[in-house]
């Protein structure tokens, strides 16, 4: 393992307290707990899946860190693999719930952007990485 990949998988790692606190608050919603707050059932399963989204794709960017060691790429572009993944957790997750917050919301607001921002984050790293390792003799 590489340092790159050490430092940055020792970030995305810091970041899973705040992974435990979501879903800690999303079980005292969803075992009504938080009632004082009137969540809608889409905010709910807003949370839910922003949550959700959080858990998989931090592990998802640290296994990334080993796979971008081993690609055949420019200095560069393994930055850009090595963080497209842990950034496009934070905008994803973040996505569902912008999109969810307000008083009595049914459907996403406007900030449901941040979301497909970071799926197109998402799916550069993917496509970066997959040319990489195909590329690699």
């Amino acid at each position: 393992m590489t340092s790159e990949a050490k430092k940055i998988s020792g970030y995305i790692l810091l970041s899973v307290p705040t992974i435990i606190y979501g879903g800690y608050f999303l079980l005292t919603v969803l075992s009504g707990q938080q009632e004082h707050l009137q969540l809608t059932d889409f905010q709910k399963s807003m949370f839910r899946a922003g949550h959700a989204h959080a858990g998989v794709l931090v592990i998802l960017a640290l296994v990334v860190q080993l796979f971008a060691d081993h690609v055949s790429l420019s200095n560069g572009w393994k930055w850009i693999v090595r963080l497209s993944f842990p950034i496009s957790a934070i905008a994803i997750s973040f996505g569902f719930f912008a999109a969810a917050v307000g008083n009595q919301i049914t459907k996403p607001t406007d900030l449901i952007v941040i979301l497909y921002a970071g799926i197109v984050i998402l799916i550069l790293g993917l496509l970066t990485l997959g040319v990489g390792l195909i590329r690699q003799n």
